[in-house]
């Protein structure tokens, strides 16, 4: 996890809902989730030792950060990766379920942190959607990936909220505008590790808008899986540490609705995995 502390971005390791583990006090410690990436090999068999051992602290002292605050490179992003959500959406002009996966970019400026404001008034057509997905954060980099080999290159995985502006969405035709207003990716709260991730397959998504459940989805409902969209997107582009995949949305946006229902200032979205926790963002 990132988290600050007076002002000052740390990394450290979750332990449970109420306290951390300081790794950033270890001398030579990576001070930067980026680096930590970057520095894997060297840092990955000393961890257990050193979450054993740190200085641990209340999770209520610190402010939770999002895991990668300043990425290397704009987000990837898969549209229309879930079938359900595919068909709930046609009506908006999206089209059908597609043959390749469809990869589109969301500018570094969009995220934000668990627990943070996300500034809705930044969308002048007031059609605010969520979008609950899994992030898959790539460790290794490399291009030609083969599909069997894909979750080598994994560092671990977060969730992300890939909040959209419906209207300028469908207007400029290309989707970077409309899903890239600034704070418009809050992200978090944790990065799960690859080595312990086990069968994501199995993971459930779910996304609730004050405190009703609108999505809720296993990760084997994708289109294209995760080491699939890793497989494409190396074949033409090389991915490097720290590139943040979204891996797509399921049903129950709020632009499937009818009429729909997109979000007001006030409102409370949760994305949630029970193997990373809760990423929660208050749209104002």
């Amino acid at each position: 996890m990132t988290y600050s502390l007076e002002g000052e971005s740390r990394i450290g390791a979750w332990l449970d809902r109420a306290s951390i583990v300081e790794l950033s006090a270890t001398a030579e410690f990576p001070d930067s989730m980026l680096g930590l990436i970057q520095e894997w090999d060297a840092w990955r068999e000393r961890l257990p030792a050193l979450i054993e051992q740190g200085p641990r602290r209340s999770l209520s002292e610190v402010r939770l950060e999002a895991p990668i605050p300043t990425p290397p490179r704009d987000i990837l992003c898969v549209g229309k990766n879930y079938a359900d959500h595919v068909n709930e959406v046609k009506a908006l002009g999206y089209g059908s379920i597609p043959s390749h996966p469809i990869v589109f970019s969301k500018a570094t400026t969009t995220i934000n942190r668990p627990e943070g404001l996300v500034d809705i008034s930044a969308d002048p057509t007031e059609t605010t959607d969520y979008e609950g997905e899994l992030a898959v954060i790539i460790g290794r980099g490399g291009r030609y990936i083969d599909e069997r080999d894909a979750r080598d290159h994994v560092f671990g995985y977060t969730l992300i909220n890939d909040v959209s502006s419906r209207d300028l969405q469908g207007r400029h035709v290309q989707w970077f505008l409309g899903k890239s207003i600034d704070g418009y990716a809050p992200m978090g709260p944790v990065i799960l590790t690859e080595g312990a991730a086990g069968n994501i397959r199995d993971w459930r998504l779910q996304t609730q808008v004050n405190g009703e459940l609108r999505q809720d989805a296993s990760i084997s409902q994708m289109i294209f899986s995760v080491p699939e969209v890793i497989a494409t997107i190396s074949r033409y582009v090389t991915l490097m540490p720290g590139d943040i995949i979204a891996t797509g949305t399921p049903s129950g946006v709020g632009a499937g609705h009818e009429p729909p229902v997109y979000l007001q200032a006030g409102d409370e979205v949760v994305v949630s995995c029970d193997a990373i926790g809760e990423l929660r963002s208050r749209f104002v």
